[in-house]
């Protein structure tokens, strides 16, 4: 079994606008992150990313901006993530059991990487995150959103600012 770390994308990897990221040219990692990514892989874990893209079913943007989004991620990440699972629902329009806060993209990363999730964590800077993590008992972290419409889960586990912060946690945790 395979331990891993379930990351949100936006606001965790690279920055929130307060809007849809899927223009490269508004796509900014935020600092940090590649260092964190290789620290977590170097600990062994899986690094998998969980987005929610919504903007595909309101017709905002296409699934191949999102690939090109991700595509430039990973480059800029070392190729450190495993896999990247996107669920292109909003709830107004399909409904979908993909779209945080369910668990399908989880389970189904789950069931493809063999994960041990009693040693994994999940982190994300909405409470649609922490509560999907929480379903399948998965240990969490959450990122003090900049934006006020993302308010703190009461079911996170540990509060940080940064990707950073979570990565000293995980590891202080499993040592």
């Amino acid at each position: 079994m395979n331990k891993c770390i379930f990351l949100d994308r936006d606001g965790v990897l690279n920055r929130e606008r307060g809007t849809y990221t899927y223009r490269l040219e508004d796509f900014e990692i935020i600092e940090g992150v590649p260092e964190s990514l290789k620290q977590l892989k170097d600990a062994g874990y899986l690094l998998v990313v969980v987005t929610n893209q919504s903007g595909i079913s309101k017709g905002l943007y296409t699934r191949e901006d999102v690939k090109k989004c991700h595509e430039y991620l990973q480059e800029h990440c070392n190729h450190l993530l495993d896999d990247l699972f996107m669920a292109p629902y909003h709830p107004t329009i399909t409904a979908s059991l993909s779209r945080k806060p369910d668990t399908w993209m989880i389970e189904k990363a789950i069931a493809k990487y063999q994960i041990d999730v009693s040693q994994s964590w999940m982190v994300g800077d909405s409470p649609t995150d922490i509560e999907a993590a929480k379903k399948i008992q998965v240990k969490t972290v959450q990122i003090e959103s900049t934006y006020e419409h993302k308010p703190l889960s009461a079911l996170r586990d540990y509060t940080v600012q940064d990707l950073y912060q979570a990565t000293q946690i995980i590891l202080s945790s499993s040592s």
